[in-house]
């Protein structure tokens, strides 16, 4: 029966982009089953197969290990935090200092021009199967290694020459993001293995509901690759753009941290504040639990646990993925409690598994407003709406395509 109601979520889903689509009669749904029906296939692959599930695993394995080399690191500056916790490293140590080598190990990956390499060749490919335009196959490529601000920022020129409309597009694309520096922290506290299921998962599904939500023609002379480059074509010397590497993973490291310490107090204060009205059950929770819970029973729960799924889901797409992570950490990687069905471990970390909340939109928009002319960005601006929607409903289809093989 579950299994049943997780098969008829994804169509639900798709059903609601449908319902809000902007434009119904131009839906290319060939190319939108298409993509839909590569993303079942690789949720089955790499939960079923023994080929996938060593992939995914092995990429975990591979993230885990960078995150004990930048350990050595942590430990020769702060030997102290790595045991300050009751003999285990905190949020900050565990989750977020590797991204100082994280970060600059992709960015000397771009550098020398082999990032940029595999994101064309995986982004024609995409193109070729999925008959979606070449940009935007090449754009949800790009976003997953470079992150959905830094992806606009090197998408300049063709920003400037495309369409509000295909803009727009990229906005609500951009909302399911996952840079790969960021992958390190999330295995940190979520099973690594599921992690790596959803990124792309969230790639397809992106094209999937934008697609649907957004249909939009594309000339020939405008469906083109750019190429990530410096402004000039001239590279900067190497060991000033590592400087300016770090130094961003520096910036990166204390805007996450300074994001989650005020989400979780904001959400306390809150709590604190609806206590006064004597109803203790009001709570930003249950709030929340109430707003998500028929998209969270759609994924494959009975009523108890898919009120509590959608706490967590709410919870997260008004403050961030770490809050999130941060509170069900302990219970997923120990199977405890709700916790204890491995449909709810990967339905929860492929959902959590994404940017899309409300910060995020504010991150795109300033993005977008020192790129692009201001009929563009207030194009975009006016339909944040249609981002926040795109969004949760990627990270949906991502936590149903996969749960859905998983019990």
């Amino acid at each position: 029966m579950l299994i049943a109601i997780n098969m008829l979520g994804i169509l639900v889903f798709v059903g609601v982009a449908y319902l809000f689509s902007n434009d119904k009669k131009n839906i290319q749904w060939k190319s939108v089953s298409i993509v839909l029906v590569l993303e079942v296939f690789l949720a089955w692959f790499f939960t079923q197969f023994k080929a996938g599930q060593i992939a995914v695993q092995g990429a975990a394995d591979g993230f885990n290990w960078l995150v004990s080399v930048a350990s050595k690191g942590i430990a020769f500056a702060l030997p102290d935090w790595l045991t300050a916790n009751n003999g285990g490293p905190n949020f900050v140590t565990s989750a977020l200092l590797p991204i100082l080598l994280v970060v600059p190990l992709f960015d000397i990956l771009t550098y020398f021009g082999i990032l940029p390499w595999i994101i064309k060749w995986i982004g024609k490919a995409l193109t070729f199967i999925t008959g979606q335009p070449k940009f935007e196959a090449f754009f949800s490529i790009e976003m997953m290694f470079l992150g959905n601000t830094e992806v606009l920022a090197v998408s300049k020129n063709q920003l400037e020459s495309m369409s509000a409309r295909r803009n727009f597009t990229l906005a609500m694309m951009s909302m399911s993001c996952v840079t790969s520096a960021i992958i390190g922290s999330y295995t940190q506290m979520v099973p690594g293995q599921y992690v790596l299921t959803a990124v792309p998962l969230n790639i397809l599904g992106a094209i999937v509901i934008s697609a649907i939500l957004n249909p939009t023609k594309v000339a020939p002379e405008d469906d083109v690759i750019v190429k990530v480059d410096s402004e000039n074509g001239k590279k900067e010397p190497f060991f000033s753009f590592l400087g300016d590497s770090i130094l961003g993973a520096g910036k990166l490291i204390l805007i996450i941290t300074a994001t989650v310490i005020a989400f979780v107090a904001l959400a306390a204060l809150i709590d604190q504040l609806f206590s006064l009205t004597g109803f203790h059950w009001l709570t930003l929770e249950n709030i929340f639990g109430v707003i998500m819970f028929p998209f969270a029973w759609l994924l494959g729960f009975n009523v108890q646990d898919a009120f509590h799924i959608a706490q967590f889901m709410g919870t997260k797409l008004v403050t961030n993925e770490f809050v999130v992570m941060g509170e069900v950490s302990k219970s997923i990687m120990a199977n405890k409690g709700l916790f204890s069905s491995e449909h709810a471990r990967i339905v929860m970390t492929v959902f959590l598994t994404s940017f899309a909340n409300f910060g995020t939109i504010g991150m795109i928009l300033g993005a977008f407003k020192g790129l692009v002319n201001k009929e563009k960005n207030e194009y975009i601006s006016s339909r944040v709406g249609y981002m926040l929607l795109s969004g949760v409903l990627v990270s949906l289809l991502s936590a149903a395509t996969a749960g859905m093989f998983v019990w």
